[in-house]
This record gives structure tokens, sequence and C-alpha cells, in this order.
């Protein structure tokens, strides 16, 4: 469905509901990401929002519902189909390779973007065409003087900051983004904040956060969920004066 501009979602989730047992981690969720949008997800905790993004990147089966991407439906897609299609995932625990150097992990996805075996890598790490656009990423994301750094000694912000440069290496069109300032100080999660509001319009994103204040300055709609069931959907005002969000989660200051 069209929204009022005439775009259609780029993603599209269709009663989407995954159980453990008798329990449902995510129960009947609907929601849409627009093309350049911020799409937040919050919730207490427990409340299934990472279980969703599993969900979404194919890392985790759905038990019912439908997902649909740039108007495909992907819902029994793998993860790498669903990366290769554009859906590329960050991890609420940083996941990278950590005897790997910066340059090295960047350059390893995009390999991975180009359809190379990983068979050829150690040859491969002097391939122009992996190294110069891994380079230009990591100097995006402002981690440039620290390419030959292995990921292992990178401090944790900066560890945040390759998980980034790895998904846009990817060539995205929507990031899902799990976390992104977990475990950050307050200066990392600033930097990471403006990271993040400069590539608004450029890659549309699904971001699941606890830091309010990077959720309310990025966000363009949020939606929030408790016990796995979507509680509320709008723009930013909206939700935070919906009586039900704030008895839930919010709080009333």
């Amino acid at each position: 469905m069209a929204d009022a501009r005439g775009q259609s979602p780029l993603l599209r989730v269709d009663n989407l509901s995954k159980y453990f047992g008798a329990i449902a981690a995510t129960d009947a969720v609907s929601l849409d990401v627009m093309p350049g949008e911020i799409h937040a997800i919050i919730g207490p905790n427990g409340a299934g929002k990472t279980t969703l993004i599993a969900q979404l990147s194919g890392l985790l089966p759905s038990d019912s519902g439908r997902t649909y991407f740039a108007g495909k439906d992907i819902t029994h897609k793998r993860a790498p189909e669903r990366a290769l299609a554009g859906l590329a995932r960050s991890f609420q625990v940083t996941c990278v390779v950590q005897d790997f150097s910066a340059l090295a992990n960047v350059a390893l996805a995009v390999q991975s973007r180009q359809g190379h075996s990983y068979r050829f890598w150690r040859a491969a790490q002097q391939d122009p065409s992996l190294i110069g656009p891994a380079r230009a990423i990591l100097e995006e994301v402002g981690l440039a003087a620290q390419c030959h750094t292995l990921a292992g000694n990178l401090a944790h912000g900066e560890q945040r900051q390759l998980e980034l440069a790895i998904a846009l290496a990817l060539q995205p069109r929507l990031l899902l983004l799990d976390e992104p300032t977990a475990g950050m100080g307050a200066a990392d999660s600033g930097r990471m904040i403006e990271y993040l509001a400069s590539l608004k319009g450029r890659y549309a994103m699904l971001l699941v956060e606890h830091d309010m204040d990077a959720v309310f300055a990025l966000a363009d709609r949020i939606t929030v969920l408790v016990y796995g069931k979507v509680i509320a959907s709008g723009l930013p005002d909206e939700v935070r004066a919906d009586a039900k969000v704030r008895q839930a989660y919010l709080g009333e200051d």
C-alpha cells in the first residue's frame, strides 16, 4: 500500500509471529518502513525486539506471518539471500572477525557482496577492487586511521563503527540496527547518533534502541512492543504522548 506521497513501503511485515514453546516472542507484529525512513522499535526487556530483527534478517524462521521487501515476498528467504537483496544487519553484541584488521573485515564484506568465494581470500587481500571500496567505507565511518588495527584491538565504540562499516559494504537498501549504541559511553554514543543521522535519507533503517535520546533524535516513526505485541505505532510525539506507552514503558516523566 502506498503512502500519501505515492511511495510504497520498502519493508512490510504482516502479522509476524515467533513462538518458543508456549511463549510468543513476537505476536502478530505488523509494521512497515518507507524508503529513506528511520523507524525505531522500542519496548522493555523481553518485548521481542531482537527476535523481530532476527526474523527480518532471516536468521530466525517465523512461525506465521509474511515479510515483503521491495515488493517481493521474502518470508522463506534465507539470511544470505536477504543480505544480497539489500537487507543488512548489525548485532546487539559486536560481531566482527577479531583477528582480521578493520580493513580486512570490510574487504571481506565487499567480497561477499561481489559474490566471490572466500576460498581465495588470502590472494584477494591485495585486490584493489576490494581494498579500495573498503578503505573508502572506513573513512566514511571515521575509522581510516585504524584500518590496519586488528578488530579485536579496537575500542568497543570503534568495533561498533566497524560493524556498521561491514553492513554498509553490503550496499544495503535497509539497515537493521540492533542496539547500535549498546555498551558505549556518552561520547561514543553521541558520535554514533550523529553518524546515523548523517545517513538519514540515504538508507532506510529499522532501529532497535534502548537509548530514548537516540530514538527521539533519529526516528521518523516509532513502534512500541510489549510482550511481543505492538501496543502503539506512529510519529515520535504521538508515541511519547500515548497513555499506554507511558504506562508500559516510558514512564510519566
